[in-house]
């Protein structure tokens, strides 16, 4: 998936005129931000469950290289294969190496953000093999040729009515007269589509929430099962998995467990919360004769050595572009990569470079929410201002942009000019407000107003306040 995040300011326009994308989204006050809401509240421990979660990833990542290799020692011990890849195409060719050593040609996949963001599929399609997405939300999006706009709920920009439309579209060899009105009827039709691939699968590729270094095991949270049939159905198994995802301890993986869950959903826990450790043994009913555990770097170390090393604590929980009032408006394709969101704001940066997403940190309101309901407390919003501060250094603000400060600067070193400059833009509001005592047309600022009134300032302006009220306490 090729970086279009130069044009999120396009991709923002036609999303807010998307009258569908618009119904989808209005969904979401209603439906994840309120489940998490209500989670939140069962459960009194829950902020100091984020502190020690916190402490946890920051512990983790201190101590990155030990843990790493602790997880390897273990998980080879199990009888994983475990491969390194510094870069997304070291990783994509060894995983077709694995494929091709198997005499794969259909793979199972489970939702995998990391797939994403290294063009897993198209590689492996590209060298003559099917993959087929399990997971719903994914496997809608495959069938229209499109890419996840959410971290946990890839299709959450579709209605309803949409994926009907492609489901009989799609199933055409199944009766017409099927009702597909309700949701459990479509999630049967996909199950049934479904199942002769998980049953014919030679591997199944999955990512990993977590990899345990004390056990050297691996774990999915899902809410469907199709994670389990991916990894235990398939000959091979292939869990692809970034190097941060790595936890020193199951005690300290069941703090991290009660958090996602609730952060993302508003579960107290997923239907389906799944370790695996090695492939099959010879007294286990089922299970994958191979197991490999692709760790992939590709520009997580160089975070771990920067300013933006918290981002890395990010368990993809998606809570904060639930709360976000951007992406609650645009939607997650709109930020043009597989990262949207105020996450994708501060990451995807760091993974393509800030001249390719400098949009993106400037895409945010600064309302904090993000940071608010975070579990693992990254500073979202101060991360985002230091990626802005990064682009003005790098010269790679615009003219405008730059021109904008300057003249702030000038107007702030003097505060004569400054206050007489406010009263000016005071009175200049009052004026074209009117009667309204809200403007509808602000020169230069028509994307703002066109869409909603601007309150025309009231009364004194912040200066002559403070000047009145050192006048009074001197007397």
């Amino acid at each position: 998936m090729q970086p279009t995040t130069r044009t999120f300011k396009a991709n923002a326009r036609e999303a807010l005129g998307d009258e569908q994308l618009q119904t989808a989204l209005a969904g979401l006050p209603t439906g994840l931000v309120a489940q998490r809401a209500a989670a939140r509240a069962r459960l009194p421990e829950f902020d100091e469950l984020r502190d020690l979660g916190r402490d946890i990833r920051n512990h983790t990542l201190d101590h990155l290289d030990q843990y790493l290799e602790i997880y390897e020692k273990n998980a080879i011990a199990a009888g994983a294969h475990v491969h390194w890849a510094a870069t997304g195409q070291e990783a994509c060719d060894k995983i077709l190496e694995i494929c091709r050593e198997a005499n794969a040609q259909l793979v199972t996949k489970g939702k995998s953000m990391v797939s994403e963001e290294i063009g897993l599929n198209h590689e492996l399609q590209n060298a003559g093999l099917e993959v087929v997405e399990t997971d719903l939300g994914e496997y809608i999006l495959q069938i229209r040729g499109e890419t996840p706009s959410h971290i946990i709920a890839p299709a959450i920009h579709l209605t309803q009515g949409q994926v009907e439309a492609d489901f009989r579209r799609e199933h055409s060899d199944l009766p017409p007269s099927r009702d597909l009105k309700e949701p459990a009827e479509l999630v049967d039709e996909a199950r049934q589509i479904l199942r002769q691939k998980f049953l014919t699968a030679d591997v199944g590729i999955t990512g990993a929430n977590f990899l345990i270094s004390e056990t050297g095991s691996s774990i999915i949270v899902t809410n469907e099962g199709n994670g389990d049939l991916t990894q235990s159905l398939a000959k091979v198994h292939i869990v692809l998995a970034t190097i941060d995802k790595v936890v020193p301890t199951l005690e300290d993986v069941s703090v991290l467990l009660r958090l996602l869950a609730r952060s993302a959903t508003g579960q107290d826990i997923t239907a389906y919360t799944t370790f695996s450790t090695g492939p099959r043994r010879p007294s286990d009913p089922d299970g994958p004769e191979a197991y490999h555990v692709i760790l992939l770097d590709n520009g997580r170390s160089e975070l771990l050595a920067s300013q933006f090393r918290e981002i890395l604590r990010c368990i993809r929980c998606g809570a904060c572009m639930n709360h976000c009032p951007v992406y609650g408006a645009v939607g997650g394709h709109a930020y043009g990569w597989v990262y949207p969101g105020p996450v994708g704001a501060v990451l995807t940066p760091g993974l393509i470079g800030i001249e390719q997403a400098a949009n993106l940190p400037n895409a945010s309101t600064f309302c904090g929410r993000c940071e608010s309901v975070c579990p693992m407390r990254i500073p979202l919003p101060g991360l985002m201002r230091r990626w802005r501060e990064v682009e003005f250094e790098q010269n790679k603000t615009s003219f405008q942009a730059r021109l904008g400060l300057k003249l702030w600067a000038a107007f702030a070193k003097r505060p004569w000019a400054y206050r007489l400059a406010s009263r000016f833009a005071a009175s200049f509001l009052r004026l074209l407000a009117g009667s309204r005592g809200a403007v509808r047309n602000l020169p230069g600022a028509g994307g703002w107003t066109k869409n909603r009134d601007m309150p025309a300032p009231q009364g004194r302006t912040f200066q002559q306040l403070w000047n009145k009220s050192k006048r009074e306490l001197s007397k």
